[in-house]
């Protein structure tokens, strides 16, 4: 069975939202701990969303220094998918793992919405059961949101195709070039700011055209791992 590890850190809120995304799609989910130095052979990670040590100095900043940070930064050099969420997308950001960087909301406040995406790029080990162009909703809440990037290195991630989502409808943080996600060059590693493991299920998810709560965009993101992990 497909392990995949999800690491908590002090403040973590949506760890176990993602283990059950991992259960949800036949996998084994695997809790892993801020302060160990041990990925226990995992096969992919998840970096949960929350606010580790408070966002205290800047969002996932003092996460990125974690003694099981380095094995992560070892194992995506190595090829391992991982996926950061939210506050797990910080943490890549500041452990240089994605490229660009996050600031407060443009409108200084905390926000949550069922958020309309586009996949931008649908090759990724966490895209690749989507298609280029379609468009998504998952849920978003965040308040340090704001993707910005220089103009160099915005100009290298669109020419590269490392944008891997984009908002639509509304960009409802500020992020340059409505980017709501991003990968690595390789595309192992995808951080993005809305929660996929919060439309997973029916019944807890967004909103559609069906029936309440009943979006389920999100289980995607997992079997698109398992997907990567198969054909490697």
């Amino acid at each position: 069975m497909t392990r995949i590890g999800v690491i908590t850190f002090p403040g973590s809120l949506d760890d176990r939202d993602a283990q059950r995304a991992i259960r949800l799609v036949g996998a084994e989910a695997v809790p892993l701990w801020h302060g160990d130095h041990d990925l226990l052979g995992v096969d992919a990670i998840v970096l949960p969303g929350g606010f580790s040590y408070g966002d205290y100095l800047r969002a996932g900043a003092i996460a990125s220094h974690a003694p099981i940070m380095a094995e992560v930064i070892d194992a995506a050099a190595k090829g391992v998918p991982v996926l950061g969420i939210c506050n797990g997308f910080q943490m890549l950001a500041e452990a240089r793992l994605v490229p660009g960087a996050h600031t407060r909301n443009a409108h200084q406040q905390f926000i949550r919405r069922d958020q309309r995406l586009r996949v931008e790029n649908a090759t990724t080990a966490w895209t690749n059961q989507f298609e280029t162009g379609e468009e998504i909703v998952i849920p978003l809440k965040n308040a340090d949101g704001r993707f910005i990037a220089d103009a160099a290195t915005i100009s290298r991630i669109e020419g590269n195709g490392q944008v891997v989502f984009r908002y639509v409808g509304v960009n409802p943080n500020g992020s340059l070039n409505d980017i709501a996600g991003v990968s690595n060059e390789r595309g192992n590693v995808v951080g993005l700011m809305p929660h996929p493991e919060h439309a997973t299920e029916e019944g807890f998810g967004p909103d559609t055209a069906l029936a309440m709560s009943s979006g389920t965009d999100g289980l995607r993101f997992f079997t698109s791992a398992l997907q990567s992990l198969l054909s490697a």
